[in-house]
């Protein structure tokens, strides 16, 4: 497949400002979903894709590009790639991240971009010709006001810009106009959801509105003062000023006297925006929507596209479906049809009106725990349970398995006991504690099996870092815990090799360790290492930083995990602030009666079902009663992350893609919204594993969400009680 000098080839191009736009023939003629909305900033791109020589879904590179093993594109000029390439590696990067796209695991028979929207097969290679508009949004929250728009580099001003994406493809039909959501999961770009809602909406004619929910790839490398652009190509702060994607908000002062005692930093805006983007994450969904309206009206003028006219529906998976769950909740305006969501990251308030009971087992009191909470608990404990002989043969379980890993696991386990954390006398029965503790913690046995490989890949390590930093609002200045964000060099801070600063933008997922920026233990004694194969300062052992992770784990309860006396002073003060950042994200579960799915995987190593999907059935059954429209459908042998199946054979075998019911919630959402079929009843959906009627992935694998679910399969809520059968 040739890409003609790298450079896109479209039927027409236009990098330029609203002018550019197709004009309505007065904005007040069209109503107000035709004003360009007051909380765009900026200039708007708007691009013409042909779908020959690049697309809207798969940038060019079409079901094969996008294929397991098939390498990813390069740049002409590596230390100055062009927009349109690092747009092309930014959609291969995040399509592959969430997709298993293999053949065997359904790629390209079952879903995939040749597979039509009514499932059958084009023989082609899925290309979507359309037209994509990007802006800026301003990203002010209602706790804004006292904030310095006249900081040093512009920081003030940068930081609070969103990214905002919508794309039409040319199949769009104004006489039944439909938008999808698509804000991004993870931490990730505009792009992150492309592979999810993003293809699902362009398949079926919708508009499609993205969001990078404020965090995205912003990543400001302090040491030269670069940043990226909403383009993805890096420049000077100073030069790029409002346009950038996120400028760490210090002075240049700060940021020299930081240089000279940590070089070579970065400051990722997730973490150290200082504004907890989570907060705002259903107030950007709903801009993307307005926007969309926006855009639409402009490419058709006179068709007066609204909400009264148009189906919406908030989607997307894991952060972006829990961002469209929270649109669902603040939705004052009635822009929001039907919610169609997958292992939504969701932090549901606790309610003691309800226990959470699976089969037989013993009633959850305890659930509804919050993202950090859980995640905190995991990252103390996860490093020893590795050794647990009956998680040894885990998928990536490098810290369990051979030598040189196994002495790290060791490490921590040996750590945790001396510190009268476990109690066991030998390193098998503190394995064991370990996993004891984690599930003690309403967190499912089912994803025992899968979390080794999540330590190896340092998700939870990584996640319990970045949303530390984000809900206490602290500075990158603060090196919270002692860690730091930097490229290495035999696990030392090195300076980030200068082609791979520029295809950022393309490989970060938003949260370090991503693209070759590592997370880094500042206190390791001897100088900063890489934090897996670091030393924790109190004690000089190999552990893998148990001092970071017990620091971070004190900010979730205010206590010194240890001695369990109250934190004081400076880290009391995070730690309350860390709070009131939790409190803001919480969700209330009233969708005011909504139509809305949720599919959740029951082997969700991520985002515990008991604190997330689960725990808001119960909250939303709570507050709405009789008045609930939502349906959870929780999938037998599935976890949160599909890429991993194409990548470890174990989980190929034990594990079908939580992809394909995700597909299959947003068709049953537009056939109720278009037809009003029925939504189906909550239920336990049981698929079959690869392992018993292999190799091949098949439809046998995956039996149908069904409209009348055995008795023996559904999931109710009565007396008080989400019920789960086993």
């Amino acid at each position: 497949m040739s890409f003609g000098g790298r450079q896109i080839a479209a039927v027409a191009v236009s990098l330029a400002f609203l002018a550019s736009m197709p004009a309505a023939a007065d904005d007040d003629d069209d109503g107000d979903a035709a004003k360009r909305p007051d909380f765009v900033t900026g200039p708007i791109s708007r691009i013409v894709y042909d779908g020959e020589n690049d697309d809207l879904l798969t940038g060019g590179l079409g079901k094969d590009g996008l294929a397991f093993l098939t390498p990813p594109p390069t740049f002409v000029q590596p230390l100055n790639p062009t927009a349109a390439e690092l747009r092309r590696l930014a959609i291969y990067n995040n399509y592959r991240a969430l997709i298993d796209t293999t053949e065997g695991g359904g790629y390209g028979i079952i879903y995939g971009p040749n597979i039509r929207a009514d499932g059958t097969d084009s023989g082609g290679q899925g290309l979507i010709p359309g037209v994509e508009v990007i802006a800026f949004a301003n990203g002010r929250g209602d706790d804004d006001e006292d904030e310095d728009e006249d900081d040093d580099d512009d920081g003030g001003s940068a930081r609070r810009n969103v990214t905002m994406m919508v794309q039409v493809p040319d199949s769009f039909d104004p006489s039944r106009a439909c938008i999808v959501t698509g804000p991004s999961s993870g931490s990730r770009g505009v792009y992150g959801a492309i592979g999810t809602s993003g293809e699902w909406g362009l398949k079926n004619g919708c508009a499609v509105a993205y969001t990078d929910k404020g965090t995205g790839t912003g990543a400001h490398y302090l040491q030269d003062n670069t940043v990226g652009l909403i383009d993805g190509k890096r420049a000077d702060a100073r030069d790029a000023g409002r346009q950038s994607t996120f400028t760490a908000p210090i002075s240049k002062r700060q940021r020299e006297r930081f240089n000279a005692e940590f070089p070579d930093r970065f400051a990722f805006k997730h973490a150290h925006s200082q504004r907890n983007p989570e907060k705002e994450w259903g107030r950007n969904v709903l801009q993307s929507i307005e926007f969309a309206f926006y855009v639409l009206n402009r490419e058709f003028p006179g068709a007066n596209i609204e909400p009264k006219n148009t189906i919406v529906i908030a989607s997307s998976v894991s952060n972006g479906g829990g961002a469209s769950v929270l649109a669902g909740e603040q939705d004052h305006k009635g822009l929001i049809d039907g919610i169609a969501v997958s292992e939504p990251n969701v932090n549901p308030r606790f309610s003691p009106r309800f226990t959470i009971v699976q089969g037989d087992n013993p009633p959850i009191v305890k659930h509804s725990r919050s993202l950090y909470d859980y995640t905190t608990v995991l990252n103390v404990y996860q490093g020893c349970a590795n050794l647990d002989p009956a998680v040894a043969d885990a998928a990536f379980n490098l810290f369990g398995t051979g030598e040189a890993f196994e002495a790290l696991g060791a490490a921590r386990c040996a750590s945790l006991a001396s510190r009268g954390l476990l109690n066991a006398g030998n390193l098998e029965a503190q394995a064991a504690e370990a996993q004891a503790v984690i599930n003690d913690f309403a967190i499912q046995p089912e994803q025992n099996i899968v979390q080794p490989s999540h330590w190896s890949a340092f998700i939870p390590q990584a996640i319990s870092l970045t949303y530390a930093n984000g809900y206490s609002r602290s500075s990158v200045l603060d090196n919270l815990c002692g860690y730091s964000f930097v490229a290495v060099d035999a696990l030392a801070p090195a300076p980030i090799l200068p082609e791979d600063e520029a295809e950022l933008f393309s490989t970060s997922n938003g949260i370090p360790p991503t693209g070759t920026v590592q997370v880094v233990n500042n206190d390791s004694p001897g100088g900063p290492l890489q934090d897996s194969f670091s030393l924790s300062a109190s004690n000089g052992t190999p552990d893998q930083n148990l001092d970071g992770a017990l620091c971070a784990r004190a900010l979730a309860t205010g206590r010194d995990p240890v001695s369990g006396k109250r934190l004081r002073g400076k880290e009391q003060r995070r730690h309350r602030a860390l709070l009131r950042g939790i409190e803001q994200v919480r969700a209330n579960g009233d969708l005011d009666g909504l139509p809305t799915i949720f599919v959740t995987g029951r082997s969700d190593a991520i985002l515990p079902i008991n604190h997330t999907s689960r725990a808001y059935f119960g909250l939303n059954n709570v507050v709405e009663g009789k008045a609930s429209n939502l349906s959870y459908v929780e999938i037998l042998n599935a976890q949160h992350l599909d890429a991993f199946n194409a990548f470890f054979p174990e989980f190929a075998q034990a594990f079908i893609p939580l992809h394909h019911y995700f597909l299959e919630a947003l068709d049953i959402m537009l056939d109720h919204l278009r037809n009003g079929t029925a939504l189906p009843p909550s239920q336990v959906v049981r698929t079959v594993p690869r392992s018993v009627i292999g190799p091949d992935l098949t439809e046998a694998n995956l039996p149908e969400i069904s409209p009348d679910p055995e008795p023996g399969d559904e999931i109710t809520f009565a007396e008080g009680q989400v019920r789960i059968p086993d």
